[in-house]
């Protein structure tokens, strides 16, 4: 089968599409035939060799936490899926990933794909719709009426974070530049605050009740947004360490995302009931994986880059 593989760290010109043994499921196992993956910015990390300490992989290895996929072998033991069965899933993060034709998973991780959008972009869903979630409720704990700062509206996370918290009855001020405005005010924020022309510190005038950061930020930056939080409220980053205010009782708490088939189903089950949009700017083969990285990096995309598996 091909697969993209790097045999060290490095840029995305490290990425290889190569030759590969197919995989066999082992026990609780199943193997994927992968429709699609999608570029998170946790797989450039770990390509880098950022995050060796935090995620530690075995050279080779192939990118890709997300995956959308049919069932191709069930291992012993796993009495829930048969072969020919849509899923997605959140996959091990030290394991080979979805960058391949084929991929393994443990069957506990995968839910039923979504019917009302193609394969494909069910991929766009795991990782950074679980993050959203993750974030607003059991974090920060999110009640309808509270008024909720997403800053980086525009990219896969945020874009999730805006449809789930104004469904829970917040009303959402959005970060955005011109290129993903229009999207992000379709996706319904009630205000958009352009970071390319003003400082969000400076654009925001009442405080919120929660903060949920999404960009990679200096310590003067969050100490920026830490502010614009009321005494008692709750800054969320899934990108730089934070700091608590405990003077004003503001808890900062930084989300590692961790995969839940449960939650991974409630979310599929939005997107067939059309309360959540999946927002998918530009599809690749996996043969150009290396552009898709560059292109991720480079921050130059909306919602989300996906890698068609085969």
């Amino acid at each position: 089968m091909k697969a993209v593989r790097f045999h060290e760290f490095g840029g995305p010109e490290v990425l290889r599409y190569e030759d590969v043994d197919r995989p066999r499921p082992a026990a609780a196992q199943v193997l994927i035939r992968v429709a699609a993956t999608s570029f998170n910015p946790v797989d450039a990390a770990m390509r880098s060799g950022f995050l060796q300490q935090v995620f530690p992989v075995a050279l080779p290895h192939t990118p890709g936490i997300d995956v959308a996929g049919t069932l191709a072998e069930i291992g012993e033991g796993v009495a829930e899926w048969s072969v020919g069965e849509a899923v997605v899933g959140f996959l091990p993060m030290t394991e080979d990933g979805a960058s391949a034709e084929f991929v393994l998973a443990p069957a506990e991780l995968l839910t039923g794909a979504p019917t009302s959008i193609p394969l494909v972009d069910a991929a766009a869903l795991p990782s950074a719709s679980l993050s959203a979630w993750q974030a607003l409720f059991e974090q920060a704990d999110l009640k309808a009426g509270q008024r909720v700062l997403v800053n980086g509206a525009g990219g896969g996370v945020g874009g999730y974070a805006l449809q789930l918290a104004k469904q829970a009855g917040a009303t959402v001020i959005a970060t955005a530049s011109p290129r993903s405005r229009d999207a992000v005010e379709a996706l319904g924020a009630d205000r958009i605050v352009d970071y390319t022309a003003t400082a969000v510190t400076e654009a925001i005038s009442e405080p919120v009740e929660v903060v949920l950061n999404l960009v990679n930020a200096t310590e003067s930056d969050l100490a920026g947004l830490t502010d614009l939080v009321s005494d008692g409220g709750v800054l969320v980053s899934t990108t730089s360490p934070v700091r608590d205010d405990p003077g004003r009782d503001v808890r900062s708490v930084r989300l590692f995302v961790r995969s839940d088939a449960g939650q991974l189903a409630t979310i599929v089950e939005r997107v067939d009931s059309g309360e959540l949009r999946v927002d998918v700017s530009e599809r690749f083969p996996l043969s150009e994986i290396a552009r898709v990285h560059e292109l991720g990096e480079a921050g130059k995309f909306r919602g989300k880059l996906m890698v068609a598996g085969s």
